[in-house]
């Protein structure tokens, strides 16, 4: 059994912020792996998530603790179905990366992603596959103290741009693919040809 967690924080307020990008991409995996596109999300009190269970061996889960304590959501749904780590795919957000790109891996530390960090600190492990998603670094300019200069908190919080809705949409498309391709042939295809 494998399990997808995407990472955001739940609500209407954040519903279509850049820290949501987890949320976003796996709400266009489930229209494509559900029968006729339905999805029915319910939720799951003991892990605090959102699951979907698309079949006997696969589970999606957006959990709703917010970003920065997504790990306790996150423990309790590996315990919950006996998964090994490396049958976890978490899809989160990353500033490192441009808008539009993707990168999936597996292992290694949070880069400063505190949802990520959570995970690590309860699992005991970071030997589980990412989906980075790529939303871009804030201007920011400490020395001129520009009007829209802000710090990677804020950015992260608001929503995208107009101008970025286009490159939002491909780069939602490409996730999807990327995905259906590692639970089809295996993460390391997918990693090849996204990466």
């Amino acid at each position: 059994m494998k399990l997808i967690v995407g990472l955001g924080n739940p609500g209407p307020k954040y519903q279509n912020t850049r820290h949501n990008l987890g949320f976003m991409v796996l709400d266009k995996l489930a229209k494509k792996l559900t029968p006729a596109g339905k999805t029915n999300w319910l939720f799951e009190q003991k892990s605090n998530s959102l699951i979907l269970p698309v079949n006997s061996e696969l589970v999606l889960a957006k959990p709703q603790t917010f970003m920065n304590a997504s790990g306790f959501a996150v423990a309790k749904l590996t315990r919950r179905y006996k998964l090994d780590t490396n049958q976890l795919f978490v899809i989160h957000d990353d500033v490192d990366l441009p808008l539009g790109k993707l990168k999936m891996r597996f292992g290694g530390g949070s880069a400063g992603h505190h949802g990520v960090e959570s995970i690590i600190q309860q699992l005991g492990t970071d030997e589980f596959w990412r989906i980075r998603v790529g939303i871009g670094k804030p201007i920011q300019n400490s020395k001129l103290k520009i009007k829209n200069s802000k710090s990677v908190e804020e950015y992260v919080l608001e929503e995208f741009g107009e101008n970025e809705l286009g490159e939002l949409k491909n780069m939602l498309k490409k996730a999807v693919e990327a995905i259906k391709l590692a639970l089809r042939n295996g993460p390391q295809k997918a990693m090849n040809m996204y990466n």
